[in-house]
């Protein structure tokens, strides 16, 4: 394992983070204070709880997940797709470098950089709800899965991409809808019988199902095959992933 190649791709992949340290960190945090003004205490006030817990904390696990799986996503793609679109792929390309070396950089960058952003919305919820996790361990668990995971697909979407509108129409479209189809702000048990056998379909529902159970031991579907969904969805990625830097799929062309 060549450990100073991943340092190099690293470095220079949370250089930029620092750089663009508004974008990176003050406007996702900012945003999570407006959710909770709008939802929290305009919707909150309307609704006295769900399952026996205030509407303002239930949907800070939805919140943490919201913008964990869109930051992993968009950094990922954007920190693959910047390389492409100024042809400094090839350096990492023609370097005695793995495809699990340009992995563990690329994405250990992204998903560090969502780890962060998910502790910060943490310490910004705090100061709004009264914080109750029941399993830690549980919790961290999840937010590195679906780091991790995300951070995976976001970049197949970066090499898969081949212009800007591409590289945003997959969050935009696709990731965003399933997110709040997923139950960040609300229960599915609440929707008609109907609306909730389709919302188990929705991928995004057992992620935060699952990462909200780590909160308040309470979740739309089981513990156990939330685990199994994003441990079967990192593999699919793992395996995407190597298939297209090993065959330079949209990277050598």
């Amino acid at each position: 394992m060549n450990f100073y190649a991943i340092k190099a791709i690293y470095n220079f992949e949370m250089a930029r983070t620092w750089r663009t340290l508004a974008e990176s960190i003050a406007t996702p945090v900012v945003s999570t204070s407006l959710y909770f003004v709008v939802f929290g205490s305009a919707i909150g006030s309307r609704i006295t709880d769900i399952e026996g817990i205030t509407y303002a904390a239930f949907i800070v696990p939805g919140l943490v997940m919201l913008s964990i799986l869109n930051e992993s996503v968009n950094n990922a793609s954007f920190g693959v797709y910047m390389p492409k679109f100024t042809g400094t792929i090839y350096e990492v390309l023609t370097a005695p470098v793995s495809y699990i070396e340009i992995l563990c950089g690329y994405v250990g960058a992204a998903a560090t950089k969502s780890l962060v952003l998910s502790a910060l919305i943490l310490i910004t919820a705090s100061f709004f709800v009264p914080l109750e996790i029941q399993h830690p361990f549980l919790m961290v668990l999840f937010l590195i899965l679906t780091a991790v995971s995300f951070s995976l697909f976001g970049f197949i979407i970066g090499v898969w991409a081949d212009s800007w509108a591409k590289l945003q129409i997959i969050p935009m479209l696709v990731i965003t809808p399933l997110i709040f189809l997923g139950g960040s702000f609300y229960s599915i048990h609440m929707l008609p019988d109907i609306w909730q056998k389709i919302s188990l379909f929705n991928p995004v529902v057992y992620l935060i199902s699952g990462f909200r159970w780590s909160f308040y031991e309470q979740s739309d579907v089981s513990l156990w095959v939330s685990l199994m969904m994003i441990s079967a969805f990192l593999t699919i990625c793992i395996l995407l992933a190597r298939w297209m830097i090993k065959t330079g799929y949209h990277l050598r062309s």
